[in-house]
């Protein structure tokens, strides 16, 4: 069994160089991937990004999507991959590009996956990250920083090449971007509501929650159940306030 790299989508979050945007374009068809995400800069030149990405990958370029926003942009998505040359208590776990892509051929076969790029300065943030549900570091022999379209190439290779010779359960269709920040947006209310952090500073404590929930799979019953949990414990609360008055 290998990645169902129909299921896959390149996205690119503030690309500076239209040249990046087209071997992107071109990266993705060299390994299979037919579709292609722009984030946030609209004013990139179109001819330059046609002329890096080749005739050959026309049909790629012709159906880039843009969006303003990586929220907007990841909303179909239920597993999304970033990447990284930095490593942080901030930034979670890292696994290799190879671990990444052996870890997808289950998910792959029903779910939509993105792999997350950022800009070329200064790669994705942390406030980016909370996004992604694995991050992944390239490793390289001392110097870090790697061209985003080398980058690109390198995920989109292992993802290529990724198979598991034993045939392994697909695993179901699981929450999609939407319906993980919408639950997270309610535990963190719920949290609050309850005292459970401290208003000053909850984005601590959602990260690590964040994390905690990343590295299992939620389907879109479960996120349900956690909503539901939120709600109650909510209402319990308001309940036992108004009995005591």
């Amino acid at each position: 069994m290998q990645v169902n790299l129909d299921n896959v989508t390149i996205v690119l979050k503030g690309p500076k160089f239209p040249g990046n945007v087209g071997s992107a374009a071109r990266c993705a068809n060299n390994m299979g991937i037919g579709k292609l995400i722009v984030v946030g800069n609209r004013d990139l030149d179109d001819e330059a990004v046609r002329q890096m990405a080749t005739h050959e990958s026309k049909e790629i370029v012709d159906g880039i999507c843009h969006f303003d926003t990586l929220d907007e942009a990841l909303t179909d998505f239920s597993c999304v991959v970033g990447t990284t040359a930095r490593k942080g208590s901030g930034r979670g776990p890292v696994v290799s590009p190879r671990r990444m892509a052996e870890s997808l051929v289950g998910l792959s076969q029903k779910n939509k996956i993105a792999l997350l790029f950022g800009p070329e300065d200064t790669g994705l943030t942390n406030d980016d990250l909370r996004f992604c549900q694995s991050v992944v570091t390239i490793p390289t022999a001392g110097f870090k920083s790697l061209n985003l379209s080398h980058a690109a190439m390198i995920i989109c290779y292992e993802l290529f090449v990724a198979r598991m010779e034993e045939d392994i359960p697909f695993l179901p269709k699981l929450a999609g971007s939407r319906e993980l920040e919408a639950m997270y947006a309610k535990l963190k209310e719920t949290l609050l509501a309850i005292g459970f952090f401290l208003p000053e500073n909850p984005d601590y404590w959602m990260m690590h929650i964040r994390r905690l929930f990343a590295r299992t799979t939620l389907q879109a019953r479960e996120v349900k159940i956690l909503r539901g949990i939120c709600r109650q414990i909510e209402w319990y609360g308001d309940h036992k306030e108004r009995k005591k008055a």
